[in-house]
């Protein structure tokens, strides 16, 4: 079929032209004396993304996932325990591998579509009398449910609970994307992924260090080998890496960081929640439900849209992929067959994501769910005609 097919998964998101035309390019000697100036030019913007200073940020080549177990090892003492919360399929992941690095964790189980209940995590933490637990795993924006979690509130929590554990923070789906305060909210390891906010194929996985947790990279007996940050510290700070690095990708990622300087990260946080809200629009507009529970925890970059009981939402998937090219977001572990995901994220404009509201609303009809065709889109594009993303001028066409 012409044209491009439309990808509205929650990551990997559309990668645009000026990052392909970035990556597309001869190698060059990672050890050439003018390598260090794009190994430069990436590490030293990466922190500003997650809203940290007086850390460091490392990049490995690896997806998300890799950022959990670099994360941890290289903190953590062999044997240490852990307090996490579960309230999706990645808060669920995030505990798998922790548990499968050998550490112990205590979980606290949350009703998937709720966030991180923050009175049992301070309980707990509180109860700690002799601070036994050595690091929180949290999730901020939980990709399968599509809630977004107040991490500021995680840190109260320890705080109040005058307990010393580092705070290990998921923000696949949110850095870049979402505003990200790691200094803020006292987040002391925070790990994104290259193909969610970011804009480019996955490929990268970013970890940032915080002040605080820095001495604990050097003092760590935790088993590392690939992902040691040690040698990584030693080589970035000559400007390389201690390993042949993702060439194509640094030049990606470099050429990311440029577009997001240039559009400025408060506007492309006010361009996710302006996208997200025209999205909501046209959910409610198709009579649908959200699998959050509360409009408070509603995330800007995936909406998690459950199905009416009776219909299978891998079919509708499936077909809106098959008959329109269109990629939806599948329902993971307890919401399998139960919901479908819009992911909008990345490079996205209210007209492309008009788009991929249209063939939701097709594919929608086509597996028995009648709805209006033209009615969520409509109320999108009411919405996003009515309004405007925060910094943006005067609205046209009003």
């Amino acid at each position: 079929m012409p044209g491009r097919p439309f990808l509205f998964v929650p990551g990997p998101t559309n990668v645009p032209d000026r990052i392909l035309r970035a990556m597309h390019r001869a190698m060059l000697d990672h050890r050439s004396s003018s390598f260090p100036k794009l190994t430069r030019s990436v590490l030293d913007r990466l922190p500003q993304v997650f809203g940290l200073t007086g850390g460091e940020c490392f990049v490995f080549a690896c997806s998300g996932t890799g950022m959990w177990e670099a994360a941890l090892t290289n903190t953590l003492n062999a044997g240490d325990k852990l307090l996490a919360v579960r309230f999706g399929q990645f808060s669920h992941l995030f505990v798998q591998n922790a548990r499968a690095l050998g550490y112990t964790v205590d979980v606290i189980e949350a009703p998937w579509g709720d966030s991180i209940p923050v009175d049992k995590l301070e309980a707990a933490l509180a109860n700690d009398t002799q601070h036994e637990y050595k690091g929180v795993l949290a999730v901020h924006n939980e990709t399968a449910t599509g809630v977004t979690a107040d991490i500021g509130a995680v840190r109260a929590a320890l705080t109040r609970a005058n307990h010393p554990a580092l705070l290990f923070v998921d923000g696949i789906s949110s850095i870049g994307s979402l505003a990200f305060k790691a200094d803020e909210w006292g987040v002391d390891l925070a790990i994104a992924g290259s193909q969610k906010g970011f804009m480019m194929p996955a490929g990268l996985g970013i970890v940032a260090v915080s002040a605080k947790a820095r001495p604990f990279v050097d003092n760590a007996t935790s088993p590392r080998a690939y992902f040691d940050m040690r040698p990584m510290r030693v080589q970035n700070a000559l400007g390389s890496f201690p390993y042949t690095p993702a060439l194509s990708h640094l030049f990606g990622m470099d050429e990311a960081l440029n577009m997001m300087e240039e559009e400025g990260l408060p506007n492309v946080y006010a361009r996710h929640a302006f996208l997200a809200s025209g999205a909501r629009e046209a959910i409610k507009a198709w009579g649908l439900k959200l699998c959050a529970v509360r409009p408070e925890l509603y995330s800007n970059t995936v909406s998690t849209v459950m199905m009416p009981d009776g219909v299978d939402a891998a079919k509708v998937i499936d077909h809106a992929y098959r008959r329109y090219e269109l990629s939806l977001g599948a329902g993971l572990g307890e919401l399998g067959g139960k919901a479908f995901r819009i992911g909008h994220l990345g490079d996205l404009n209210p007209l492309m994501l008009a788009g991929a509201l249209s063939g939701v609303e097709m594919a929608l009809n086509d597996a028995g769910v009648h709805v209006a065709l033209g009615s969520g889109v409509g109320a999108a594009l009411t919405y996003w005609r009515a309004n405007a993303p925060a910094g943006v001028g005067e609205q046209q066409g009003r």
